[in-house]
């Protein structure tokens, strides 16, 4: 355990600060995801069954008002199901300029290092190239795994509005 968070330490300390940063958005879009994922799986499934229970207690479902209050029910469900998503959108956006922002700033090192010092030592320019690229490929990574995983959640939850919306109109 101890060897894992040393080699993590060195990691983030040659990707430089702006890889905390990047870090930081990562677990905070994972965390949204984790939550989306268990309230799709736990939480809606309840909300489901309030949902269709009120909607089955009417008398009648096929006048305007009847409609208009299924309309309400679902969009209720929507709201429910979309919460968070383009939070989720936007912090796997944010993940790619952090990475770039990086690259600017490791850049800057290489830059400062050469000015310094010349072109003469490969060596010291080397913690500014692996500053500048380290948190470029994290957040290249970090977008891809997102934007999979966020496609996969706007997908399930469509899929499953329309599941309540057919079974509402099963009742009728």
């Amino acid at each position: 355990m101890l060897a894992w968070w040393e080699w993590l330490n060195r990691f983030m300390a040659q990707g430089g600060p702006v890889l905390w940063w990047l870090a930081g958005c990562v677990l905070l879009t994972w965390f949204l995801i984790a939550e989306r994922i268990s309230y799709l799986l736990l939480g809606f499934p309840r909300q489901q069954r309030r949902l269709l229970q009120v909607w089955q207690q009417r008398k009648e479902h096929l006048s305007w008002y009847a409609h208009a209050q299924r309309q309400g029910l679902l969009a209720r469900a929507e709201r429910g199901l979309q919460r968070y998503l383009s939070l989720i959108k936007a912090l796997v956006a944010i993940c790619p300029m952090l990475g770039l922002m990086g690259t600017v700033t490791g850049m800057i090192s290489v830059f400062e290092v050469m000015a310094a010092n010349g072109t003469g030592d490969p060596k010291m320019m080397s913690a500014g190239i692996a500053m500048a690229t380290l948190p470029t490929m994290a957040g290249m990574v970090a977008a891809l795994a997102g934007l999979f995983v966020h496609a996969r959640l706007t997908k399930g939850c469509q899929r499953t509005l329309r599941r309540l919306a057919i079974k509402m109109q099963e009742v009728e």
